[in-house]
């Protein structure tokens, strides 16, 4: 989205040259091809630690904190495969949508004072917000080791980060579509 917001602000003229259906299937199979091997490698380090204790999770679902919690081996590689990961591919997209913004905004301020400053603003600022709820939360959650963590605060921000998101997805697009 902030690919999308940037080209249309920035490249107006250039948008359906630059958002043809080959960047846009690019884009989604390379967000899809991070997230299964995220999902491999964490699954697959999982599977290897052993689990004498209770089998009792204290969350709302089976999250890869919550299991190295309950695991009776040390747990370090794997944290520190989290942490790797989490700056890689979440860093990653962090830094690149804040420079995205960045361009985005500094183009809008050179717009004159009126409805098109208004508009722009009002189609980035609620993706701004959502996308810093759900990396905040999540770096939060996974950035930390997992025994100084608390159980109640983790399931809390989980809430913020796999709920809240998809939650405000549909009001950003109404927010959208009230401002064309």
């Amino acid at each position: 989205m902030a690919h999308d917001r940037h080209v249309a602000i920035c490249q107006p003229l250039l948008y359906p040259v630059i958002m043809n259906s080959q960047i846009c299937i690019q884009m989604t199979l390379a967000s899809i091809l991070s997230g299964l091997i995220y999902a491999g490698v964490q699954t697959g380090n999982t599977f290897r630690l052993p689990f004498c204790q209770s089998n009792v999770i204290h969350h709302f679902f089976c999250d890869i904190p919550s299991l190295l919690k309950i695991s009776c081996s040390d747990t370090f590689s794997n944290e520190m495969v989290i942490i790797a990961y989490g700056l890689g591919i979440g860093g990653g997209c962090f830094i690149y949508i804040i420079r995205t913004y960045i361009y985005i905004f500094s183009t809008v301020l050179k717009f004159p004072i009126g409805a098109d400053r208004k508009k722009a603003f009002s189609t980035c600022v609620p993706h701004i917000l959502v996308v810093s709820v759900f990396l905040s939360s999540g770096f939060y959650v996974y950035m930390r080791p997992s025994e100084n963590s608390s159980t109640i605060q983790d399931m809390v921000l989980s809430v913020f980060y796999s709920i809240i998101p998809p939650l405000f997805n549909p009001i950003i697009y109404i927010v959208l579509e009230m401002n064309k």
